[in-house]
């Protein structure tokens, strides 16, 4: 009866009581296993005799024999983005993975065990195996589905790392020595839209939620930048939901760092200059209680903007721009041979010493 490591079928146990398999694989355990002979490089020929089991039936992918204890499975493996297929004997089988560039291990969620039991075992098995291979990190992404895998992790020495609302990533370093692998990601990003109409009017909203301090304040319109967003459209997009008007990006002017905003993380707040496309305005009542167009004059006069430091000097940045004596950060989409990725870089251009800072 011959298998093939790349296609292992289920087979009933009843038809191999007494049998002989033969099999190729390249982790086999030569102290275990008898009659086994090397036919190629690191890779072995091996017939194995069962004389007994205890049930007559298995799932895919697996061939057990309870009588001898012996298991075999058949786990992908990817190396450098190559896919194979090879049947692990025992305490050498791996979780579906591949290398990262920094000679780590990532684990593919996609091809974890289906119960704890098993994932407890190849989950060993496979840090045995990358321990020997000489690997560093090791990255497992968990997702909420599989989520009574985590204390099984944590028990093997995994820790956290971070967590979406889908999955948490775990990590593990294999070497003795200080742990390389980056950290979690250690900034939030916001955004505040300075909205200018050609009446010389502010775009400003009350919010329905806000600090004490800051109870009957017009502000303008802020918001987060979303995963994979970039500045420039997070900024119109959050002045589109809290007000509904349209708006074009014209320049960062401005940008605030502060840390332990939120969770301990530090913050990074830009503030850009908008010009408005539209004038009605149609508030989001989820977040926003008012929003309308104030004078310039009235919004600078506002006590609290006069007596907070930040705000006044935000404010002052936003008015010599508008007049022409300050160059903010237009955005500019550029691409770089370094990652070959398209990227936008923030910068301004002065042609010569009497530029006005005039922009598209």
């Amino acid at each position: 009866m011959q298998f093939k490591p790349s296609a292992v079928k289920s087979v009933p146990m009843s038809k191999m009581v007494g049998t002989e398999m033969m099999f190729s694989t390249s982790f086999i355990n030569p102290g275990r296993m008898a009659g086994c002979r090397e036919v190629i490089m690191q890779s072995f020929s091996c017939r194995v005799t069962y004389p007994k089991a205890s049930y007559s039936s298995i799932s895919h992918n697996t061939i057990r024999s309870v009588g001898e204890e012996i298991l075999f499975e058949s786990f992908p493996y990817r190396v450098n983005g190559t896919n194979s297929s090879s049947m692990y004997y025992e305490d050498a089988r791996v979780l579906d993975a591949f290398d990262d560039e920094y000679n780590g291990v990532i684990v593919h969620s996609e091809g974890l065990p289906s119960n704890p039991t098993s994932f407890a075992s190849i989950l060993r098995s496979s840090l045995s195996h990358w321990k020997a291979k000489g690997k560093k990190g090791v990255w497992l992404k968990l997702p909420i589905t599989k989520s009574e895998f985590v204390p099984i992790a944590v028990k093997e020495g995994f820790q956290y790392h971070h967590a979406e609302s889908e999955y948490v990533m775990m990590t593990y370093w294999i070497p003795e020595e200080p742990c390389l692998l980056p950290s979690n990601a250690s900034h939030q990003v916001g955004v505040g839209s300075f909205v200018i109409n050609e009446n010389n009017e502010v775009l400003v909203v009350q919010e329905k939620y806000s600090p004490t301090g800051l109870a009957g304040l017009w502000k303008i319109p802020t918001g987060f930048i979303l995963e994979s967003e970039e500045i420039f459209t997070g900024a119109v997009r959050e002045v589109k939901e809290e007000t509904g008007v349209d708006s074009e990006f014209v320049e960062v002017i401005a940008f605030r760092h502060a840390h332990n905003v939120a969770f301990e993380k530090s913050d990074l707040f830009f503030i850009c200059m908008l010009r408005s496309l539209s004038t009605q305005i149609m508030v989001d009542d989820h977040e926003i209680q008012a929003a309308k167009w104030m004078p310039l004059v009235e919004f600078v006069k506002q006590p609290l903007i006069q007596e907070d430091t930040m705000f006044k000097k935000i404010t002052d940045i936003c008015i010599a721009r508008m007049g022409k004596r300050y160059c903010g950060l237009a955005v500019h989409q550029l691409a770089s041979k370094f990652d070959g990725r398209l990227s936008s870089l923030y910068f301004n251009i002065v042609e010569d010493a009497n530029s006005t800072c005039q922009t598209s």
